[in-house]
């Protein structure tokens, strides 16, 4: 089967610590893989620095990051793949998996989705020809195709096997960017120091316009929302797997009644007209300019205790300070464990060689914006003292 092959599953562990109980591994996880889709040998290389053969010069300066976090949760049920290959025509595969009832999915799409991926864009002949329309629809049809073995695999398994994933992908050259996103994690670029967010939750709840669409897209499908939750199970709103809200509907419905989660009378005027969570993808393509820095792709975990502007300041900062781009990546990693985050976090980022970080002077806004929050604090205690003289003075 595809998930033996030794290419996507020989990982080397780097590092590994504790915090608070939680556990961080930072991967070397960048993946170089001879082109023709033959079976060579894999290589894992440092995530640190690439050290990288002729056919990947044009993506040599692109440094990379990647860090795990199992958090409080019972299983980690995250996971994070970097590929470079000669199929990409100089390009590099990135994505995050966030699964969910189980890691069966995300164990399944770590290679399935990546060879999918590979077909569909003909190798990376669609990707450098930055035709939006030819790569929207090749990747389409690669994620629909991927969920749709996917799916199968899970019914023919002879479990009762529930499990889902999101994943988003990214595809970074030396001059573009390609995302194909499914799900709740996210990708922000860092654009001279700001933060632009370039991906949206597929969540079914909310008043944002995506939200809101979803929302359209499941109750036309028969569906209905509880609590932000479909049917009041599942809070993701695209995703891969989840037979029970795709392939196997009617028995979900079914199964409701038998547990009480809803009468038998609710359930018969129940009448299913699509699937409730699809793995059809965002895709989006863009250019990156002289002042793009680095993109970072991570899962839930981090952006729900954590705001992208600062979690772009502190990327910005590590780097600054020692210009590597993994201890950046696992230097996040502890911020989130000091939100005390309660979920699962993968983190990958891609320092694209742009900057100069040694060299970076510190924006002057931060250091204005710095000053006066220290007048202002300076001028409360300062009156505080006043009064409390004032008032207790004979």
């Amino acid at each position: 089967m595809a998930l033996s092959s030794p290419h996507l599953q020989k990982i080397v562990l780097n590092k590994i610590c504790t915090n608070y109980g939680y556990k961080i591994t930072a991967k070397k996880n960048i993946i170089q893989k001879p082109g023709g889709g033959g079976e060579g040998r894999g290589i894992c290389c440092s995530a640190i620095a690439i050290d990288a053969p002729a056919p990947l010069t044009s993506v040599s300066g692109i440094r990379w990051g990647s860090t795990l976090i199992q958090g409080p949760r019972e299983e980690m049920e995250d996971d994070a793949v970097i590929v470079q290959s000669d199929d990409l025509d100089g390009f590099t595969y990135a994505a995050v998996f966030d699964g969910h009832a189980g890691f069966t999915s995300v164990k399944f799409l770590r290679e399935e989705l990546y060879k999918e991926c590979i077909s569909a864009l003909q190798g990376g002949l669609l990707l450098n020809r930055k035709d939006i329309n030819a790569i929207r629809k090749a990747l389409q049809e690669a994620f629909e195709n991927a969920d749709r073995k996917l799916l199968n695999w899970l019914d023919g398994s002879g479990k009762e096997d529930e499990s889902g994933s999101t994943a988003t992908v990214l595809f970074v050259g030396n001059d573009t960017l390609i995302i194909s996103h499914v799900g709740d994690s996210s990708v922000v670029l860092s654009r001279s120091g700001k933060a632009e967010i370039l991906t949206s939750s597929h969540r079914p709840y909310g008043s944002n316009k995506v939200s809101l669409q979803e929302i359209r897209r499941i109750n036309e499908a028969g569906g209905w929302i509880v609590n932000g939750r479909i049917c009041g199970d599942i809070s993701v709103s695209r995703a891969f797997g989840d037979m029970r809200f795709k392939t196997k509907k009617n028995e979900m419905l079914e199964k409701g009644v038998k547990e009480g989660r809803w009468p038998e009378k609710f359930a018969s005027r129940i009448q299913f007209r699509g699937d409730l969570v699809t793995a059809s993808p965002d895709v989006l393509q863009m250019t990156l300019a002289s002042d793009a820095e680095f993109v970072l792709l991570a899962s839930d975990g981090l952006w729900d205790y954590m705001k992208s502007d600062e979690i772009v300041d502190i990327v910005r900062n590590q780097l600054r300070e020692h210009g590597d781009v993994q201890v950046a990546c696992e230097a996040l990693a502890r911020t989130a464990l000091d939100r005390r985050t309660q979920d699962n976090v993968s983190i990958v980022i891609a320092d694209l060689g742009r900057t100069d970080w040694r060299n970076l002077p510190v924006q002057k806004q931060n250091v204005v914006f710095e000053l006066g929050q220290a007048l202002v604090t300076i001028s409360f205690v300062s009156i505080g003292i006043w009064l409390s003289t004032t008032m207790f003075s004979p």
